[in-house]
């Protein structure tokens, strides 16, 4: 087991790092007041982008640093999962540098299920434009009237009729279905069979989002603020009918394809974790070096410095963590690192929550503003604790394979 990076990734590191030391940092403040300004309210019809994301996706693209996430050498960058997994810490110090590498949630797991599982046509039409970063996508899963938490409770409905699959049912946390550039829905739905397992009677289903019958109701703020102009949305399908080829890998297959999904998004996640708690940490020595109180140095004061010695140790340990789950990813696979994936979702978010708490409160009230990106860390943070699972059903399944190992079924 090893962490080194190969010639390729040091290579594509660098050039990240350069990337966004040149081009991003200096004018990302700026981006997220344009932002505002262009996106006042929850009305996502007429949200917007600022013009310079277009121009630094040029750029990224013009120097080859364009969809890093992506193991085909030819579609994308090539690397393995762990050599991601640096990149994906360094983009996650910045708010917009993910979707400015093409590199941004939920489109890099859409974008893998359809290299994965889509034919031929589907990935003609679907996953070509969403890999050129010409167009958004939207993952379909959580609904209001049941527990998410437990999938298998889902109520939505894709039921063939003939050559057509009829969908019904309401979702919401639909990220990303904002964004005036989406325009496709990977659709999961409860395909009822009675011969099938429990895992075996749900679909997924590429769903235009033009398609008669698909409504946005409302976007959903988070603490307040709506994440445009991406934001999470709420939506109804009624009797929304696509053809047959629209199934992924065929009916029934849409747990088997999650878990295929779910295995390298969860160390994205959590790599961009660390390095927003990087991030904040960083933000923190600095506001207590160039702040006073009572005589002394904000670091100086209220155990601040055991803070920051806190901090460090849980970014480290969460950071080796995640790094260790993706070499074993890479090593023997996703179904062989289930509990050290589950780990890190747990890990990585609180760690964050913990780190950037700290931030905001030696950052006084400026913490809880838009003046530093600390707020929007936090409530990045918060939501990773329930999104991909909660918290609750990742220790579930670390607690039912360590009891497994004792020849114990529960």
């Amino acid at each position: 087991m090893h962490f080194e990076l190969s010639e390729r990734g040091q290579d594509y590191l660098a050039r990240v790092k350069a990337f966004m030391r040149d081009h991003i940092e200096p004018i990302e403040a700026d981006f997220w007041r344009d932002v505002q300004a262009l996106n006042p309210d929850g009305n996502w019809r007429n949200w917007q982008h600022p013009p310079v994301l277009e121009a630094l996706k040029a750029k990224a693209k013009a120097q080859d640093l364009w969809n890093l996430w992506m193991p085909d050498a030819e579609l994308g960058a090539g690397l393995s999962i762990a050599e991601y997994a640096h990149i994906a810490e360094q983009t996650g110090r910045s708010l917009m540098a993910p979707t400015v590498f093409n590199c941004n949630a939920p489109d890099t797991g859409n974008m893998e299920v359809l290299w994965r599982y889509g034919s031929e046509t589907q990935k003609a039409q679907w996953l070509t434009p969403l890999l050129a970063g010409e167009i958004r996508s939207v993952f379909c899963m959580t609904e209001p009237e049941v527990a998410s938490s437990d999938a298998t409770n889902m109520q939505a409905t894709a039921i063939v009729e003939g050559d057509e699959i009829v969908l019904n049912g309401r979702k919401w946390w639909s990220s990303g279905i904002g964004d005036p550039h989406c325009k496709i829905a990977i659709f999961m739905a409860h395909t009822p069979n009675a011969e099938a397992s429990r895992h075996g009677q749900h679909s997924m289903v590429l769903v235009p989002l033009d398609t008669p019958g698909v409504e946005v109701q409302r976007m959903l703020p988070v603490f307040g603020d709506f994440d445009a102009p991406h934001g999470h949305g709420e939506v109804t399908f009624t009797d929304v009918r696509v053809p047959v080829a629209n199934f992924i890998g065929g009916p029934g297959q849409g747990f088997s394809i999650a878990q295929g999904r779910l295995g390298p998004g969860r160390i994205h996640h959590c790599m961009r974790c660390i390095g927003a708690a990087e991030k904040a940490l960083e933000l923190m020595i600095d506001r207590g070096l160039a702040r006073t109180a009572f005589g002394k140095p904000l670091l100086n004061l209220g155990g601040n410095r055991e803070r920051i010695a806190e901090a460090r140790i849980a970014i480290d340990q969460a950071r080796l963590l995640t790094l260790y789950a993706a070499w074993k990813m890479d090593a023997v696979g996703t179904f062989a690192a289930m509990t050290e994936i589950s780990a890190i979702k747990v890990v990585a978010p609180n760690v964050l929550q913990m780190v950037v708490d700290m931030a905001i409160q030696l950052h006084g009230g400026a913490g809880v503003s838009r003046d530093t990106p600390l707020t929007a860390f936090f409530a990045q943070a918060r939501s990773l604790r329930l999104a991909d699972g909660p918290d609750e059903v990742h220790k579930g399944v670390i607690a039912k394979i360590e009891i497994a190992k004792r020849d114990f079924k529960s």
